[in-house]
């Protein structure tokens, strides 16, 4: 066995630690042992090194184990690392720092002072900067930034290749976001980059994967419309990162005329913006979005449905009705809805979700991650074609 697949192989055994103490917090080291299948001793030793890297924590007191021996049980540690996530919104800069299980320990919002991807990068190293003021203040270690946005982007480069309601098109968003970073004062930790409501979605399932089941759909509706998908324990994001680009699909050939410049789109009829427009008769919106619903339910069989973004916090009501055309068309075909619900963490949904993106790669160490992807893409850049 060579030295990079020991590396690897440790990386899967501290996983599958890791994955096993969030999904049942107070296993003691014998417990780890049984259900991973791993030896006592290299229980023993992983979990030494999770201890002093902070990763994980014992419990003040023993308890017995199954055998009648005295155990340490253990469990995520919340009070050393802490993870940030940003949204770049249409109008609005969310920005989150929680614990590794998920818990919200920091939020920001501020409006938006200048949709240039300059000042965009400019605010949201500002707002970094002061949360991991606060993040210091309360004695934790910053693991990694996330960062979502309204717009498709290539997780191989960091490049934003379209965001019409920002107006950007092939813009170099990471690398400017780690140098405004760097330029701030924040420590060189892991920078991600991904579309906001796959950010939404891996929140979703990462804090609360055990409810919320695989597959599952994150729906954004803010401003624009979109979707994430988690499927086979992974984000589906397509061959070009364009997935879950719902919001310019179009519901009705000559319905009302959208940003993008073509009529009836799934964002021209409740995307934030549509919706205060239309004013309190939002039943035609709760239909449109119901059928929306219905088509990626038949489309991804999805075990959940998760709706989150302004125009689902602010309307509750339309978000039920949409949540009813749903439940009746199931009813006609005598089949069980998918689980139908808001986002746990509602507005700051996908910020959370940002969040999460290293730490779920993290956990998934058979997953090329996101700088080795970069990596292999500026490689193939470089090979001459023949």
């Amino acid at each position: 066995m060579t030295i990079g697949d020991q590396q690897l192989l440790k990386r899967m055994n501290r996983s599958a630690l890791l994955r096993l103490l969030r999904a049942r917090p107070g296993l003691s080291r014998a417990r780890l042992a049984a259900e991973s299948g791993l030896t006592k001793s290299t229980v023993s030793l992983l979990v030494r090194e999770l201890l002093d890297e902070g990763w994980i924590s014992e419990a003040g007191a023993t308890v017995a184990d199954g055998l009648g021996r005295p155990s340490t049980p253990l469990q995520i540690n919340v009070g050393v690392r802490a993870l940030m996530g940003v949204e770049i919104a249409v109008e609005t800069v969310r920005l989150v720092c929680v614990s590794l299980q998920g818990e919200v320990l920091h939020a920001d919002t501020q409006a938006l002072a200048d949709g240039t991807p300059a000042g965009v990068c400019a605010q949201v190293a500002r707002m970094a900067a002061a949360a991991h003021a606060q993040l210091k203040g309360l004695g934790l270690r910053l693991s990694s930034i996330g960062v979502g946005v309204p717009g498709a982007v290539d997780d191989c480069t960091g490049v934003v290749r379209f965001a019409p309601n920002l107006g950007w098109r092939n813009v170099s968003l990471l690398p400017a976001l780690e140098k405004a970073f760097a330029a701030a004062g924040l420590p060189g930790v892991t920078v991600q980059l991904q579309n906001d409501a796959d950010a939404g979605a891996l929140g979703e399932y990462e804090f609360f994967g055990s409810e919320g089941g695989d597959p599952l759909i994150f729906v954004s509706c803010d401003v624009g419309v979109g979707a994430g998908v988690v499927l086979n324990d992974r984000l589906f994001t397509g061959a070009q990162g364009m997935a879950g680009e719902i919001g310019h699909t179009i519901l009705q050939i000559d319905g009302p005329l959208c940003s993008c410049g073509r009529h009836g789109c799934a964002e021209a009829f409740f995307g934030s913006r549509a919706l205060e427009r239309e004013g309190p008769g939002m039943a035609h919106a709760a239909a449109v979005l119901g059928v929306l619903l219905q088509n990626l339910w038949v489309t991804f069989d999805p075990r959940a449905i998760v709706l989150g973004g302004k125009s689902c916090t602010n309307h509750r009501a339309l978000l039920q009705a949409a949540f009813e055309v749903v439940k009746r068309q199931a009813d006609v075909v005598g089949m069980p809805a998918p689980d139908l619900r808001l986002a746990r963490y509602g507005e700051l949904a996908a910020a959370v979700g940002a969040a999460a993106l290293a730490l779920h790669e993290y956990l998934r160490p058979l997953q090329p991650d996101a700088r080795t992807r970069r990596a292999r893409a500026a490689r193939e850049d470089r090979v001459p074609s023949n």
